[in-house]
């Protein structure tokens, strides 16, 4: 078997011991005779499971105690709308707008008819940055920013300080970097990228917040309700919270969150000095203090979509998938989550040195 490096922007790369694991027990699942996918939620073999897959989130990123780790369904899209359904208490909400998910999360808001205020936006900039400056008010609701611009290669490198509740859409840099808790209130993602398959929606909110809820807010739609019910109000995605304990496991043995932080960065650091001597061959999209360290947006010089296009083949044909751009603004795009290699960067880099030098 020949795997490919995998630079999708997700579903995402997942780690080869991992998907051997659960290859090994998909069939039967640890001598139960029957495959995780078959089990109850109310069993005890899948409660192992999913208790195992709570403590090992909670360990792993240290979450304090006056949190709650819930899994979810409908994607961090879900959470767009859950988010003012839960925290808004007829106030002003307000947003920092980075790019296409934060300016998804502020129409769901204005749907809602809430006082939705803007504090800062790099948008006339083609989202090529974090703004230097967002100042939050003390007495909004809520405070909503996306830690990492999957689109436009764009991420916190801290997050603002405020007195209001801060909520951090975190779908494309989860479990990348240790997180200060002291200024987050609810952080939420999507699994597909860093944290295993699609279909769970990991939201971490404190405790508190929970209260705030309205009574003609859908049981569905309250995190309390989920919260109280240890994530099992109803049947949760078995498979995908099996595979991501799975996962947590695998992040424990590599060293944890703090060593792997290290690991995205020398990673990072590859592909930018790629770009960064290339002569102006290459030319990243995010500016240099707002650059991500999962994913890695850039053109060939003058937008030169011919010659981009003959990339992503030949990366292709040499065993690296998914560079093409998103499009809407196309280019290119490396997204190394986790689980992407230190040898899988090096070979896409080497691959666009030898590029550079033979179209420059």
């Amino acid at each position: 078997m020949s795997r490919v490096y995998n630079f999708g922007a997700g579903p995402a790369t997942m780690p080869l011991e991992v998907l051997e694991e659960a290859q090994k027990n998909l069939v039967d699942f640890k001598g139960h005779g029957l495959s995780i996918m078959e089990a109850s939620h109310r069993s005890k073999m899948y409660d192992e499971v999913h208790n195992e897959a709570l403590f090992l989130i909670k360990e792993l990123y240290k979450v304090p105690q006056d949190f709650d780790v819930l899994f979810l369904q409908g994607g961090a899209s879900t959470q767009f709308a859950m988010v003012p359904m839960n925290l808004s208490q007829g106030g002003r909400v307000e947003y920092a707008d980075t790019g296409s998910w934060s300016s998804k999360a502020i129409k769901e808001a204005k749907i809602l008819n809430l006082d939705v205020n803007i504090v800062a936006s790099s948008k006339e900039s083609g989202y090529d940055k974090i703004p230097s400056t967002i100042d939050f008010s003390d007495d909004a609701d809520y405070a909503y920013i996306t830690s990492n611009n999957t689109i436009y290669g764009t991420q916190y490198k801290t997050f603002p300080t405020t007195k209001a509740p801060l909520v951090i859409d975190a779908s494309s840099d989860i479990f990348s970097y240790p997180i200060d808790w002291s200024k987050a209130d609810l952080l939420f993602a999507g699994a597909q990228k860093n944290a295993g398959p699609s279909g769970v929606t990991i939201v971490i909110i404190k405790k508190e917040l929970q209260d705030r809820v309205k009574e003609n807010i859908p049981s569905m739609f309250r995190y309390k309700t989920h919260a109280e019910k240890n994530s099992l109000y109803n049947t949760p995605p078995t498979f995908g919270i099996y595979m991501l304990s799975l996962i947590m496991k695998w992040m424990k043995r590599e060293g944890g969150i703090e060593e792997i932080a290290k690991i995205n960065a020398k990673k990072a650091a590859i592909l930018y000095d790629t770009i960064d001597n290339s002569q102006g061959f290459f030319v990243g999209h995010a500016q240099k203090d707002s650059r991500s360290l999962m994913n890695v947006s850039f053109n060939i010089k003058d937008k030169d979509a011919a010659l981009e296009s003959e990339l992503v083949e030949l990366a292709a044909k040499n065993g690296m998938i998914g560079l093409k751009g998103h499009r809407s603004i196309g280019g290119l795009r490396a997204s190394i989550y986790n689980a992407m290699s230190i040898e899988g960067v090096k070979a896409l880099a080497d691959l666009m040195q030898d590029f550079a030098a033979k179209k420059a």
